[in-house]
């Protein structure tokens, strides 16, 4: 029994639980609109449900038009392709709640790591350098425009103890905005294809003698993934991201600086009297989760096979608000980051298989997410149920206590003896 009073358990099965429900949730609602949708009969309600739960092994529809299930290599590919950015962002979620920060800037810091890497992977010029050191330069560049970004809502939080909520929501704003006018002042609009005149070139175009042209310029590499996993999107960054995230759980849980991090994160005025810099790791905080998102947008962008629409103005990518999902779900664990970040890509994929293989949307998948974030956020609640219900289990399968053994009397002490000897230390120490 002790392997379920642990903490750890009782987390993952919290977590375990808002994901069951959450697909129960969702079955129910295609279900219902099944019964209610003339064009969807229960036979399609059947198969819809089914695609909820293992939609990511749908293979399609046969010449009989029946589903057929089996390792679809472009689904799971997909999904570990869609699942690296919400890694990321997640990991920014997770990094400032572990130090007491809320950070709602992850779309904005996204936004600035797409400035980033877009404008120095697509502006240097193919052949000046190899290919391998420009993708470096350009993710290393998203990843410090992101980290200047997130800094910023962490200055007014330490110095002028503005909530970094209200400065996130400010500084995401002036992103778009920013991001918008800088790409359409840059000449890094694809305007080879007519109908993508608002897009920025992938990074797969590189700049030869004024011209961009397609297949000169950089991508990550695939590392034979795409082998394992063909007709997917694939490649090394998802690799990147899980090596990122055992770095952030090793600086949390293993190093002085995460233990600093923390210690303000629980209470700053009480790290600020243990000798913490607390200003200074408030900064540090918020810098660090905007690096994190950054480098989602990095990895995403430079995969080569992205394009980026400039007319960020009107919305802010969902991808930086995912985190918060993600990291919660994860309850603020790297290491489960990973995990939560595949099951939110998973949902997406199974979105689409709904949308293409049946008579429903892809919107209901926003149902499951949505009971899933409510019930993470009561995961406290269900970790105490769970706690209760094994203790109460363990109870019940003991006989009861045995009963206690009456208590011998305790010595009697005789404390003139030692009052002396303080009274007479004391007189020492004010004649001396």
């Amino acid at each position: 029994m002790t392997f379920w009073k642990k903490e750890g358990t009782q987390k993952i099965l919290s977590s375990l639980i808002s994901i069951l429900f959450g697909l129960f949730v969702g079955a129910i609602v295609v279900f219902i609109v099944g019964l209610c949708n003339e064009r969807i009969s229960l036979k399609g309600a059947w198969e819809g449900i089914r695609l909820i739960f293992i939609g990511i092994l749908s293979t399609g529809r046969n010449a009989s038009g029946s589903l057929t299930w089996g390792f679809n290599s472009a689904n799971i590919g997909n999904m570990l392709f869609r699942a690296t950015p919400l890694i990321m962002t997640g990991l920014s979620v997770a990094l400032a709640f572990k130090t007491g920060l809320f950070n709602i800037g992850a779309p904005g810091q996204y936004l600035m790591g797409t400035l980033g890497t877009l404008f120095i992977a697509l502006s240097i010029p193919s052949g000046s350098m190899p290919g391998w050191l420009i993708w470096i330069l350009a993710f290393l560049g998203g990843v410090l425009g992101g980290m200047l970004w997130g800094a910023i809502p962490g200055l007014v939080k330490a110095f002028l103890n503005i909530n970094e909520v209200l400065a996130c929501i400010m500084t995401n704003w002036i992103a778009a905005n920013l991001v918008t006018w800088a790409f359409d002042e840059s000449n890094l609009k694809n305007m080879v294809e007519g109908t993508k005149s608002g897009y920025i070139y992938k990074t797969t175009y590189g700049l030869v003698d004024g011209t961009y042209v397609d297949g000169a310029g950089i991508a990550t590499t695939k590392l034979g993934l795409n082998k394992i996993f063909p007709g997917s999107q694939i490649n090394a960054g998802i690799l990147i991201a899980i090596l990122l995230a055992i770095a952030v759980y090793i600086l949390i849980s293993k190093t002085t600086l995460g233990y600093e991090l923390k210690a303000c994160g629980a209470n700053r005025h009480a790290a600020r009297y243990a000798g913490i810099h607390d200003k200074r790791n408030i900064v540090l905080s918020m810098a660090l989760a905007g690096g994190l998102a950054a480098a989602g947008a990095s990895l995403y962008f430079l995969s080569g096979n992205t394009e980026f629409f400039w007319s960020t103005y009107q919305s802010l990518p969902s991808t930086g608000f995912n985190g918060i999902p993600v990291a919660l779900l994860a309850l603020n664990n790297p290491i489960g980051v990973i995990f939560a970040a595949i099951f939110m890509a998973m949902l997406d994929i199974v979105g689409l298989q709904l949308t293409n293989l049946t008579a429903y949307n892809e919107y209901i998948t926003d149902v499951i997410i949505a009971v899933i974030v409510y019930l993470s956020a009561f995961s406290l609640a269900i970790r105490m149920l769970i706690a209760g219900k094994a203790k109460k289990k363990a109870l019940s399968k003991s006989d009861g206590p045995a009963p206690a053994a009456p208590a011998e009397p305790a010595p009697a002490v005789d404390l003139a003896p030692a009052a002396d000897a303080a009274a007479n230390t004391e007189k020492g120490g004010d004649e001396v």
